[in-house]
């Protein structure tokens, strides 16, 4: 016979159990013994034809009240002791000698704590103790590990005033840490942490296991605390483990992606994979892969997916249906706001460029009451929005002001009032219109240049053609004008894009170092980089895909109104 703790996942009740039965057993008599001390009698298992499992051939009711305090906790479960039957050991004569060196030991944990430090100091291994009383050799050393904490945590413990989940979690502390901790326990004022909120408190809020890390543990440089008992191994500097986390999954998804899958989506941690959201799909026929990443960092991947939606298009297209017939339509990169947001920023741009060649201006307005096209009516571009963040951020722009400038300085050249919006007016009477071509008649060409620029800019149509027509031949830069700011990243939803901004603005090492963090935080570090703040060094003239004259893509294959557009219209450009 061999004394062992075993998980409980890798046991299951045998048929040949006395009290084997479908229903569950009343535990209501052993549980709270259970739940405030442990398993302390060893069940008596047998191993099974698979490996690593065993049945439980005695000790059923202790394995179910195990189970209920494992899903009272939600944290790992504790290894129960077991005595591991030999082939031809009689189980019963094996039960009643375990019973009778049991009921020789002391029934709690301190007085068995004191009988073994006793006998440790008479010379007695541990092994030796064990064996005297039927236990397995890691319940003596957790039973000697107590002596390591505070008496008046050791006193509490065996008054019954802490619980034995608590007890575990201060071996972890230091002795100034046990102290602190005794501290609140005995201030009737404050509360003192237990069970899972007290592990968190012994590491400043987050503990994370060293079962957790993907990535070579010898590689962490810093330190790793373990409790007496030698169960449980923590991270104690987490900070570094996200670090080292965050490379590991970003290499993780670039093996992936190299691996044939056609996407691989990072969730935010905390953050569980719905499956059933999604229907399977094999790699051969473009599958997702998803990573799922714990709050205490345990990764999961979970691939060859496809979103229900997604599944649906792809059958009406395998179908040939009107409705699904072609390719699937990539993903949208952006969302409403964010391209509204893109369109007024590049129409505010395009404005610029336009006042600043008024021949191309010149064109352009023939061009549009030749051909009629949106706003010739003649209406003006508003140039804002219905979200109230995109419509601050345009009006705050160094682009807006700087083309309000002008505004004004042309309704003096044409003797009108000095306001606010646009000075192209809608009307149906031809007094006005009379009495402005005087005007214009009495100015030299420069000065009408000027005017008809403005006009033709005001009368623009954001999220049009035109915009990506004459942002293109004018060569425009946004850069020179516009910056990106916290409206711009707020904006943007989706996890892959953000991780594509990431690496266009800060580069590939910052953009895997925080592969995994959550999209608040990689919304921050961004902000950071465009504005120099935070110890970041500013990334000056950046410029994602999407501002760009001509558009471009930020992932590999999502969809860009701008890019769509521009392609649609730059065939009229060639040769």
């Amino acid at each position: 016979m061999q004394l062992r703790h075993i998980p409980l996942d890798q046991l299951d009740v045998s048929r040949v159990n006395m009290r084997h039965a479908r229903a569950k057993p009343e535990i209501g008599d052993i549980l709270p013994s259970v739940r405030s001390r442990g398993v302390l009698q060893p069940l008596l298992v047998r191993p099974t034809d698979c490996e690593e499992r065993y049945e439980i051939v005695a000790g059923r009711r202790r394995y179910f009240a195990a189970l209920a305090v494992a899903e009272e906790n939600k944290g790992t479960p504790e290894p129960l002791p077991c005595a591991v039957m030999e082939p031809g050991d009689d189980a019963a004569a094996l039960e009643a000698s375990i019973l009778e060196n049991v009921a020789r030991l002391a029934p709690d944990e301190m007085s068995q704590y004191e009988a073994f430090a006793r006998l440790v100091r008479q010379g007695r291994s541990v092994g030796e103790i064990a064996a005297t009383f039927g236990v397995t050799e890691r319940m003596v050393e957790r039973r000697l590990a107590l002596g390591n904490l505070v008496p008046g945590i050791r006193s509490a413990f065996r008054a019954g005033k802490i619980d034995a989940t608590s007890i575990r979690h201060l071996t972890l502390a230091s002795k100034a840490q046990q102290k602190a901790w005794l501290a609140l326990f005995r201030d009737p004022e404050n509360h003192a942490p237990r069970g899972p909120a007290l592990r968190d408190w012994l590491f400043g809020g987050q503990s994370i296991p060293v079962a957790a890390a993907i990535f070579d543990v010898a590689a962490y440089d810093g330190g790793i605390v373990t409790d007496l008992f030698g169960d449980e191994r923590y991270f104690a500097d987490t900070a570094l483990f996200w670090q080292m986390q965050n490379a590991a999954v970003a290499a993780r998804r670039e093996a992936l992606l190299a691996d044939g899958w056609q996407a691989v989506h990072i969730l935010e941690p905390g953050r569980y994979f719905a499956g059933w959201e999604h229907a399977e799909a094999s790699k051969a026929d473009g599958g997702h892969v998803f990573i799922e990443i714990s709050h205490r960092g345990d990764v999961s991947v979970h691939d060859g997916w496809i979103s229900h939606a997604e599944a649906r298009r792809r059958a009406a297209a395998s179908d040939g249906s009107a409705a699904g017939a072609g390719e699937a339509q990539p993903k949208s990169e952006t969302t409403r706001p964010l391209q509204d947001y893109l369109d007024l920023h590049r129409l505010a741009a395009v404005r610029l460029s336009l006042l600043d060649d008024p021949c191309v201006a010149l064109r352009l307005l023939v061009a549009h009451a030749a051909a009629s096209s949106g706003h010739w009516q003649v209406r003006p571009e508003p140039g804002t929005s219905r979200n109230e963040a995109v419509a601050e951020s345009v009006a705050a722009s160094p682009a807006a002001a700087l083309f309000q400038a002008e505004q004004n300085e042309i309704r003096a050249l044409l003797e009108r009032p000095e306001g606010e919006g646009p000075l192209t007016r809608p009307g149906h009477e031809v007094a006005p219109t009379v009495e402005l071509f005087a005007r214009l008649l009495r100015l030299d060409d420069a000065d009408v240049g000027r005017v008809a620029a403005l006009v033709m800019a005001e009368t623009l149509e954001a999220g049009s053609a035109m915009v990506e027509a004459a942002g293109n031949r004018l060569q425009t830069d946004p850069a020179q004008h516009w910056q990106a700011d916290r409206g711009f990243f707020q904006l943007i939803r989706d996890r892959t894009v953000m991780q594509a901004i990431l690496t266009s603005i800060g580069g590939t090492q910052v953009a895997d170092g925080n592969a995994a963090e959550k999209l608040k935080t990689q919304r921050r570090i961004a902000l950071d980089l465009a504005e120099g703040t935070n110890g970041r060094a500013m990334a000056e003239g950046w410029l994602p895909g999407w501002m760009r004259f001509p558009a471009e893509r930020v992932t590999d294959d999502g969809a860009c109104e701008a890019v769509s557009r521009w392609e649609s219209v730059s065939g009229f450009f060639e040769g």
